[in-house]
């Protein structure tokens, strides 16, 4: 009978010593899982924050150029019918000489005035100027100008539209 005892009182023993070695492989198994999952979706979270960064800096821009540009046509005293799609060129109302110009090689939209040449926004992938023309007294005039601009950035690609009527030629 002691002889039994003695064989429980090991085994309880072992028992509390602590973990098994599988165990222990087991538990660093399931936190690796878990730490590669939570990893793995950081990253991702990451690389979603910097893609909508890169596309809302983008848009801002693009949508800045089109409010300077609709806001400057909009008094314009005349605009150039012979300029090409890509490019706007025009009077302003303090009789300045200002030009919008779309590089399709640099993806830029440039702003040339008196004063010089300056980038109104990059990541522009597409610009046209649709220039409408009537007749202003005896000569052909700009009536409005259609505005389309597409920027781009990453695999995201944004197209916005503008419309103007030259007030001057509103007859």
């Amino acid at each position: 009978m002691k002889n039994i005892k003695y064989n429980k009182t090991i085994y309880k023993c072992k028992r509390l010593a602590g973990f098994t070695f599988v165990e222990i492989l087991v538990s660093l198994l399931v936190t690796a899982m878990l730490i590669t999952a939570v990893a793995v979706a950081f990253n991702a979270s990451v690389k979603n924050y910097t893609t909508n960064k890169d596309i809302f800096n983008a848009v801002n821009k693009a949508r800045q150029a089109l409010t300077m540009i609709t806001t400057q046509l909009r008094t314009a005293k005349a605009v150039d019918t012979d300029s090409p799609s890509n490019e706007c060129t025009f009077k302003s109302a303090d009789d300045e000489d200002i030009a919008y110009q779309f590089n399709p090689s640099q993806n830029k939209l440039y702003m040339t005035n008196s004063s010089g040449t300056y980038l109104l926004c990059d990541n522009v992938t597409g610009m046209t100027f649709t220039k409408n023309t009537g007749m202003c007294d005896s000569y052909i005039c700009v009536k409005s100008v259609q505005i389309s601009m597409t920027v781009a950035s990453g695999d995201v690609q944004k197209t916005f539209s503008a419309a103007v009527v030259i007030r001057k030629n509103l007859q």
